[in-house]
């Protein structure tokens, strides 16, 4: 466990008035919409335009600690420029319009804006805007009411002596981050990379939750199938995706930290707690993919519990429609016996005067007699094939 990690585990303390220099004004988490104004500071320096933006906190670090001196985007780099200190300005949610005045502020290339007011982009870690490091995590929450996991973006712009973090989502806890570096100076005086290992620290973190929350789903998965019950397809098909998901979202973790490791300006204990986070990080990714193959198997295993029940069932009907058959083959076999003499009879219960054999004094005797041989021949005959 790094010491960033154990700063925001630990000690969370609140930012308020207590904890600030006299003079400072407290920022709440909650993003604000900046109106733009115009003027002069003090000196006669011109302000800058100052844009509209969703900013969630934002200050100047020097010596690893908050400075007193209110902010505005129209003159902060000039103020962290002038005395060598590092600035962190958070947003949430913005335009394009919006991010473009922060983007002016710190020199971002104009792809920047692009880049980061897009969500929906693959985890990545890349030096494409000169010395600013873009980064982009995955960040996932698991929601108990809803049994779902939640899905959220973080972009950070790690320069040389700035960091722009830009959230899309309720996760991670940005603010928490910046109360645990605010209450441990010797970790912000190591710059901007303090900072985004904090932030990649806390999502790892944040991953937990999530891990727990699917197993325990898996498990009253696994109930449900062994139980049969009918929605226990569907929830498998549901975790699926977001298991998928999941895996999109920390896969790229490892080899992210391994290029964050191979940064020439880190020192040895940095890299070490970098080790630390990537061991964490490769631990998650065998976790999830572990999770998309134990649902593999609960599906094939539910298809195969569905396949015998469908089995037991078509061997149940099989019996019964064989049942029904020797039912009909006796009823059948019963009804040509019994035809034979009425065959007979009717024959001889015709009222016509030509018939010879009504003349005859054994006439009777002998209809008796072949409706008798009729019947026990058809009876001996059904007996030997089996229908009576």
């Amino acid at each position: 466990m790094s010491p960033i990690s154990r700063g925001f585990r630990g000690h969370r303390p609140q930012v308020d008035g207590a904890h600030r220099p006299p003079g400072q004004q407290v920022v709440d988490d909650i993003p604000r919409r900046r109106r733009s104004t115009r003027g002069r500071v003090a000196g006669g320096h011109e302000r800058r335009p100052r844009a509209r933006t969703m900013i969630v906190d934002r200050a100047i670090y020097r010596d690893g600690r908050r400075t007193a001196e209110p902010l505005e985007l129209g003159y902060t780099d000039d103020a962290f420029r002038a005395e060598g200190g590092l600035a962190w300005v958070g947003l949430y949610r913005p335009t394009e319009q919006e991010f473009a005045a922060v983007g002016a502020e710190f020199g971002l290339h104009e792809l920047a804006v692009e880049d980061a007011v897009h969500p929906h982009q693959r985890p990545k870690l890349e030096r494409r805007y000169g010395d600013t490091l873009f980064c982009v995590l995955r960040a996932a929450r698991y929601v108990d009411e809803t049994e779902t996991v939640e899905f959220s973006e973080v972009h950070v712009f790690a320069g040389p002596h700035f960091v722009v973090t830009v959230r899309h989502g309720e996760a991670p806890d940005i603010a928490a981050v910046r109360r645990a570096l605010e209450s441990r100076p010797e970790l912000l005086r190591r710059g901007p990379v303090a900072i985004l290992h904090a932030i990649i620290d806390r999502v790892l973190d944040d991953y937990a939750p999530v891990v727990a929350g699917v197993e325990n789903d898996i498990d009253e998965i696994e109930d449900e199938v062994f139980n049969g019950s009918a929605g226990a397809p569907r929830r498998v098909y549901e975790l699926s995706r977001e298991v998928i998901a999941f895996q999109r979202a920390t896969k790229p973790l490892p080899p992210m930290l391994e290029r964050l490791s191979a940064e020439p300006s880190l020192d040895e204990d940095e890299r070490r707690y970098l080790r630390d986070m990537h061991e964490h990080a490769l631990r998650v990714v065998e976790q999830a993919d572990g999770f998309r193959q134990l649902l593999q198997n609960i599906l094939s295993v539910n298809l195969t519990l569905e396949t015998k029940s469908l089995a037991e069932m078509s061997n149940a009907l099989t019996e019964v429609s064989n049942t029904q058959n020797e039912e009909v083959k006796k009823i059948s076999a019963w009804a040509a016996i019994l035809f034979a003499p009425t065959l007979v009879g009717t024959v001889y219960g015709m009222n016509f005067e030509n018939v010879p054999e009504l003349k005859w004094e054994l006439g009777y005797p002998l209809a008796l007699a072949l409706m008798a041989l009729l019947g026990v021949a058809l009876y001996l005959q059904f007996k030997g094939r089996n229908w009576i």
